[in-house]
């Protein structure tokens, strides 16, 4: 069982490296998205595809390592921690954005964001209520510091990972087949 195990984390980090760079990938057209919108479809659609990419990692797991057979915990586990090993990896590259590279972007265009929306329902009755309340929330997210930015998104990729990893091991288990 413990070589099961070790084999188990050692395919999952093999397999997290491999989405975590499909992540930061990904997470590159995020901030482009900004300046040049379609990449926001991209990004929409990339993401869309990371439970495939799951799948597929656990299928390869499951036929070439396991020889065709695997219980959904052994299923669970794997993909869960294929998803959080891609979760550290994306941190890194997350922390190093926020810390060194943003300086602000991501935030400047959320606030252009906000303001155009509110322009556009200024004869809005709730107008006050819109503009205070967004205003709050540009506030406190100006107030968060890269590493509050980093450890949120590894926490929410992290539990997101977690949900996705259950009808993912739904799918990718199989039996023994069993002569009769």
């Amino acid at each position: 069982m413990k070589q099961r195990n070790t084999s188990i984390q050692h395919h999952a980090m093999y397999f997290g490296t491999y989405m975590g760079v499909y992540w930061i990938l990904k997470f590159i057209l995020f901030p482009l998205s900004f300046t040049i919108p379609f990449l926001t479809f991209l990004f929409i659609g990339l993401t869309l595809g990371v439970p495939f990419m799951g799948y597929y990692y656990l299928k390869i797991y499951r036929n070439k390592v396991c020889g065709g057979v695997i219980t959904f915990s052994q299923a669970f586990v794997f993909t869960a921690l294929v998803y959080l090993f891609a979760s550290m990896l994306t941190a890194v590259a997350h922390f190093i954005y926020f810390q060194f590279i943003d300086q602000g972007l991501v935030l400047g265009h959320m606030q252009e964001q906000v303001n155009m929306l509110l322009e556009a329902n200024i004869d809005n009755p709730q107008y006050d209520f819109y503009d205070k309340t967004f205003n709050e929330a540009i506030s406190y997210l100006s107030s968060l510091t890269a590493t509050d930015i980093t450890l949120d998104n590894l926490s929410r990729n992290t539990f997101l990972g977690v949900l996705l990893a259950i009808p993912t091991a739904l799918i990718g288990r199989r039996k023994p087949k069993t002569d009769y």
